[in-house]
């Protein structure tokens, strides 16, 4: 299954390289620094990025979630090279102490990655996540564009149905 995202909605990019909430999320997750400048996209939640520098410490975060809650952002952990990353979300405000898989999350993931010269545009990344909590999933994106201007974001991977349903719309 594979889902294009549209481009308008991962352009509101914020920086947050340098402010006291980049601080206060490298506290909340017990991680000393990021390896690439820490900044937020929205894609529903506000999904903030900050790698770390092996995949071993992203396996070993306890991050605090009461603090992490109050900085109401989705902390996305990664880390890994080329085609092939680690990475842990973590969204106690939205009710997520630890997410299994982030659909929403893998193309701003790709989008950074990109940016910041990590993979390169048009380059399919394998993403990991969810074996700390016994449910390891693996997702796919591609992001295509150059510099900051992204022309298109695909994820891929398998998908469950969760929940069905039917909409009544009453006569007027």
């Amino acid at each position: 299954m594979a889902a294009v995202i549209p481009q308008h909605r991962l352009l509101g990019r914020v920086g947050m390289s340098g402010t006291g909430t980049c601080e206060h999320t490298h506290e909340a997750l017990g991680a000393e620094r990021s390896e690439l400048p820490v900044e937020q996209y929205r894609n529903g939640p506000p999904h903030v990025y900050v790698q770390l520098a092996s995949e071993r410490a992203v396996a070993a975060l306890r991050p605090d979630l009461a603090a992490l809650a109050e900085l109401e952002v989705a902390a996305n952990c990664f880390a890994g090279r080329g085609g092939s990353w680690k990475t842990r979300m973590f969204y106690p405000s939205g009710g997520i102490p630890e997410d299994p898989v982030t659909g929403s999350a893998a193309g701003p993931l790709a989008i950074h990655l990109a940016r910041h010269g990590r993979t390169g545009f048009g380059e399919q990344i394998e993403i990991r996540q969810g074996a700390e909590i016994d449910r390891p999933s693996v997702l796919y994106a591609t992001v295509t564009g150059q510099g900051d201007r992204i022309d298109s974001v695909e994820v891929a991977g398998p998908a469950l149905i969760v929940a069905e349903g039917r909409f009544r719309v009453a006569p007027s």
